[in-house]
């Protein structure tokens, strides 16, 4: 099993959640992210005076998949997110030792 975690635009979130639930993607967890990368921040106006702005806000997609499901995911992702320019965010896989699911104590792919 892998974990694919994506950091992405906000504003791509429900094309991301939709493009995999499309592909048959039961679960996955969003959390609300500041960072930087090669985008190095931004300037923003607030009451007439201009102030840089280090972390950019982003969307962090978190999805435990199949080996075999990795590829798939992957393009999926890339497929609703990109648009080509600077901070179209970043794609992360991680493997993943073991699941368990609480309620039925289902282990491995099962849990999933």
């Amino acid at each position: 099993m892998k974990e694919i975690l994506a950091v992405i635009r906000p504003f791509k979130v429900d094309e991301v959640k939709d493009a995999l639930t499309q592909i048959n993607i039961k679960g996955m967890t969003i959390s609300e992210v500041k960072g930087f990368g090669r985008q190095k921040g931004h300037k923003e106006i607030y009451r007439g005076a201009e102030y840089q702005t280090d972390f950019i806000p982003k969307v962090e997609v978190k999805v435990v998949v199949e080996d075999t499901q990795v590829d798939e995911v992957i393009e999926t992702i890339i497929a609703a997110t990109k648009t080509g320019k600077i901070g179209d965010g970043k794609i992360f896989v991680l493997p993943v030792e073991e699941v368990i699911r609480i309620r039925t104590n289902e282990v491995g792919i099962e849990a999933l």
